[in-house]
């Protein structure tokens, strides 16, 4: 017999939420890294009469570990030397101040705030940002070895050991990793050209299609950008990449047809596919499909046999890309396909935005007001092991890598489970040779579990910490208790002071860029229609579209982990969201059906929709809380604009439910 929660005790939603782990396949390979990387430190340290020195260089291990995140192994370059020579800083700063009392305290609060602005540039100037306030807590709060250079040296060369380990195939492998993301584009859009008429099944999908567009294009333009458009592969993947975007614009009109596709379309998608993954250029030849008897099916079959020659072209290099180019490596700058200018102008962009940006400045000091009261209150109040307290806070305030609230609820949880298997460890696992078999089996669990979510990481890496601070001042189980305290009072502190202290209205976090993308979805209907419409640039423009809302989808999914009332407004407003997502679906919908034979909307049919949607926008931007409006919009019932017109009547009638 099953039992049910009383209605008492049911859990709410966005714990639930929170603890649900997150689908992902296992990466044997970062795992094996893992494994061999931070148990050969150890081992070589043991060997060598210094376990002390094996520690350090197996922290430095596991940095580059939490950073092997990336498949390209440009990429990994990038990902995981950057950091740590970032953060071998952050180990000179705090070593330099460790048993100065205030002058530590100001030093690394000083270093939060830059540790904070920088995390706002990127993703890899977020874990730059990261390693280095880690490891600044880290020198000042633990006695290290001397000379100076010895403590980064060791730890940067464990980063580097595991780095090297993920570029060992890469002579044999180079070039596979980025045929890998736009084959898999292709298979997303596969999949997406499948669940055509199936709503439930179609936006989901159509999500994972913008997701895996990103990471191919992020991929191919940064390595583009690197060379400046002379690799004939990277054009190659680029050109490849292209040629899948008319098929995802026919996928709107399909779904809204209500006609599902014959099967042998989307597996003809997949055969490309195997083409870009394995690098074959054979024969373009598709087999036989069903003739296109409508626009929307014309445009799926010219656009798949646009992609297939494009494909299986031996030697694909369009001109405007070259052309293109030229321009882009004459005057730095970026051109006009797209492809990121080159490294220096970004980073003095970066460097520029970070110094001027209101919301750089106000992670920084979030973060920098945290850690000066974690080191102040150390410093005044004897805690055992009081850096914890500091790493604590440098792992849960990072709000690009989560909600503030789940992480701190989650690395409370994560700790309180690794401690479990740590105290395991300490207690029947003798100190010496016994540990590097240990760290072989327990930090895989880190790559392993990482995706799952905040709170499992947590649980695999806290062991691994506690098992290598043992070796530096063999404290055994003694440790437990004061790590868990520590862990506590910095998710205490987080929450009040780097959360609870900076209270930011839905307006801004969400109600802005929400009314901004709407207000572009608006500029997208007239381009999309306009006598002067420039094809390249209103593809951008979709693209750029899609990009934003797959950024506020991953907003509002942050914001449905939180208790109310931020996670209740988030559920209230989400159905909005899906609604701009049809909207733009349904542009683009309309844009196919006119370029293969539809008649074209008139002027006044246009200004109406758009202004429609400039007038939600404006809704949105002021309001706190929704409102449904009755429309007005009127148009012959056969214009190609008419299911757009309905998507924005349903936009505007969504209210806050009571």
């Amino acid at each position: 017999m099953s039992r049910e929660f009383p209605i008492g005790l049911t859990p709410p939603d966005w714990l639930v939420r929170n603890l649900q782990p997150h689908r992902a396949p296992l990466n044997r390979a970062a795992m094996a890294r893992a494994a061999v990387g931070m148990s050969a430190p150890l081992a070589i340290g043991l060997a060598a009469g210094q376990p002390a020195y094996g520690a350090l260089a197996s922290m430095g291990a596991l940095n580059g570990v939490i950073g092997d995140t990336a498949d390209a192994y440009r990429m990994r370059v990038i990902n995981m030397a950057v950091p740590q020579l970032v953060g071998a800083v952050g180990v000179v700063l705090g070593a330099l101040v460790y048993g100065r009392g205030w002058v530590a305290v100001a030093t690394v609060t000083c270093v939060a705030l830059l540790s904070g602005m920088i995390s706002t540039i990127g993703a890899v100037a977020s874990v730059s940002g990261l390693l280095l306030l880690l490891n600044a807590v880290i020198g000042a709060g633990l006695p290290l070895p001397t000379p100076w250079w010895l403590p980064p040296a060791l730890m940067t060369g464990g980063g580097l050991l595991v780095l090297a380990l993920a570029l060992l195939a890469w002579p044999l492998r180079a070039g596979v990793p980025e045929r890998a993301s736009v084959a898999a584009a292709y298979r997303a859009v596969a999949d997406l050209l499948a669940a055509c008429g199936d709503p439930d099944r179609y936006m989901t999908t159509r999500f994972d299609v913008t997701q895996s567009l990103n990471r191919s294009y992020d991929l191919i333009l940064a390595h583009r950008a690197r060379h400046h458009g002379r690799s004939r592969e990277l054009t190659r993947l680029l050109a490849r990449l292209n040629a899948i975007t008319p098929v995802v614009e026919a996928a709107p009109a399909v779904h809204l047809s209500g006609r599902p596709l014959p099967p042998e379309v989307p597996e003809e998608v997949r055969r490309l596919a195997r083409s870009v993954e394995t690098a074959d250029t054979g024969p373009a030849a598709l087999p036989a499909l069903p003739l296109p008897a409508t626009e929307t099916a014309r445009a799926v079959d010219h656009a798949l046999r646009h992609a297939a020659e494009v494909v299986t072209h031996p030697d694909i290099d369009p001109p405007p890309f070259s052309a293109s180019a030229k321009r882009g490596d004459r005057h730095g700058g970026d051109d006009r396909l797209g492809r990121p200018a080159a490294l220096g102008i970004r980073t003095a962009r970066a460097a520029r935005g970070a110094v001027l940006s209101a919301n750089s400045w106000r992670y920084g000091l979030r973060l920098a007001l945290c850690i000066g009261i974690a080191q102040a209150l150390v410093s005044l109040v004897p805690v055992p092991r009081s850096y914890w307290v500091a790493l604590t806070i440098t792992f849960v305030l990072k709000p690009d890598f989560g909600s503030v609230f789940s992480r701190a609820l989650l690395r409370a949880l994560g700790t309180v489970a690794g401690l479990v298997i740590a105290a395991a460890v300490l207690a029947e696992v003798p100190r010496g040779w016994w540990d590097v078999p240990v760290m072989f089996v327990l930090a895989p669990l880190i790559p392993a579990l990482t995706p799952r979510g905040y709170g499992y990481q947590t649980a695999a890496i806290t062991p691994v910490i506690l098992l290598l601070s043992d070796n530096l001042n063999h404290q055994g189980t003694a440790l437990l208790l004061p790590r868990l305290l520590d862990s506590l009072m910095g998710c205490a502190i987080a929450l009040v002071a780097g959360y609870l202290l900076w209270p930011e209205s839905w307006r801004t976090r969400v109600g802005d860029r929400l009314a901004d993308a709407v207000a572009d979805t608006a500029a997208y209907v007239e381009a999309a229609f306009g006598p002067q419409a420039d094809p390249a640039a209103r593809a951008r423009m979709r693209r750029r579209l899609y990009r934003d809302l797959s950024v506020i989808r991953t907003e509002f999914q942050r914001a449905l982990t939180e208790p109310p009332p931020t996670g209740r407004r988030a559920a209230a407003w989400w159905p909005l969201v899906v609604a701009v997502e049809r909207i733009v679906d349904a542009t683009t919908a309309a844009r196919v059906r006119v370029r293969h034979g539809a008649e074209p909307p008139s002027a006044a049919e246009i200004d109406q929709v758009a202004g429609q949607l400039r007038e939600l926008s404006e809704g949105v931007r002021r309001s706190e809380t929704l409102t449904a409006v009755r429309t007005r919009l009127t148009g012959p019932s056969d214009s190609v604009l008419e299911p757009l017109r309905q998507e924005v009547a349903a936009a505007r009638a969504i209210t806050t439910p009571h």
